[in-house]
């Protein structure tokens, strides 16, 4: 899907690693590497970034820090989905890819739910490889509990038994919570926002699957680890705040009124919000004091 994203002049499609073979021989080596050591060295400082907001505290549970332990615990040949919400975000942010793996997400349209058939097809597709889905409350109440009993019903059949679906159980249909602030400078409204507190680990449980809940950012990693060596399919909840913002690097003076504006017309998770917000441009703007 040439051009979705950044408009070509001439869309050429081809193999990417023939074309680059051909390509590399016609091109030649700069002598200024001042561009790339920059790009290198933004590289390096926004990673400390990303690190330094993982860590803030946050209540109960910053979701960033949920990807960034599962980022250094990932299997080499793991394969990851991604959904349409705030659990994509931080997939995209925190996670660190390696040669071997493979990832997916719903594009295009952005459409919810698409995490947890995508993360089963995979495990069909590939039964021998562990299988991770990212999705959040919203998506998971969805069709997400639904799927979860074609699970029960095929996982023994399966070499590699695991497959983990990660909740960020939040309570909040979040990416769009966040959206109607930065984008409509509307406050959460909390009808159509809220979504129920649903059991998901004791879900699992009930299944014959394996539920672990988690609340603490001290239990985190031990999370990850007992459900990676898990003996069967993991539902992963994490009870995290939804007042944590996805931060992009760079933020538009548009952007800031409109959040500013939402919060003016009485944000239910003002005092919230502001908190944490303030606490990751400080870590964006300091990381290497943390």
């Amino acid at each position: 899907m040439v051009s979705i994203r950044y408009p070509m002049e001439v869309n050429l499609i081809g193999d990417s690693t023939e074309t680059l073979r051909a390509l590399i021989p016609l091109i030649q080596r700069k002598a200024d590497r001042s561009w790339r050591q920059k790009i290198e060295a933004n590289y390096h400082e926004w990673w400390k970034v990303v690190e330094a907001r993982a860590k803030e505290k946050a209540e109960p549970l910053n979701p960033e820090y949920v990807f960034w332990e599962l980022s250094q615990r990932l299997p080499d040949d793991c394969i990851l989905t991604g959904d349409a919400g705030t659990a994509t975000n931080w997939y995209g942010r925190t996670i660190k890819m390696r040669r071997g793996m493979m990832g997916s997400l719903s594009g295009s349209l952005a459409t919810m739910g698409a995490a947890v058939p995508y993360a089963i097809a995979a495990k069909f597709a590939y039964p021998g490889r562990t299988v991770i889905a990212l999705t959040g409350d919203g998506a998971m109440q969805m069709n997400g509990l639904n799927e979860m009993i074609t699970v029960a019903k095929y996982w023994k059949k399966w070499p590699n038994p695991r497959l983990i679906f990660l909740v960020l159980n939040n309570r909040d249909l979040n990416q769009v919570t966040w959206e109607m602030r930065i984008e409509a400078g509307n406050p959460k409204l909390e009808s159509t926002q809220d979504l129920p507190d649903f059991p998901y680990a004791r879900f699992a449980n009930s299944l014959g699957l394996k539920g672990v809940r988690v609340d603490n950012p001290d239990d985190v990693g031990k999370a990850w680890d007992a459900a990676l060596a898990s003996d069967r399919p993991v539902i992963f909840e994490a009870y995290t705040s939804g007042n944590v913002p996805t931060l992009p690097p760079h933020i538009t003076l548009e952007q800031a009124q409109r959040y500013t504006t939402a919060l003016l017309k009485g944000d239910p998770e003002e005092e919230g919000i502001l908190m944490e917000s303030i606490k990751g441009v400080v870590a964006g703007i300091v990381p290497h004091k943390h």
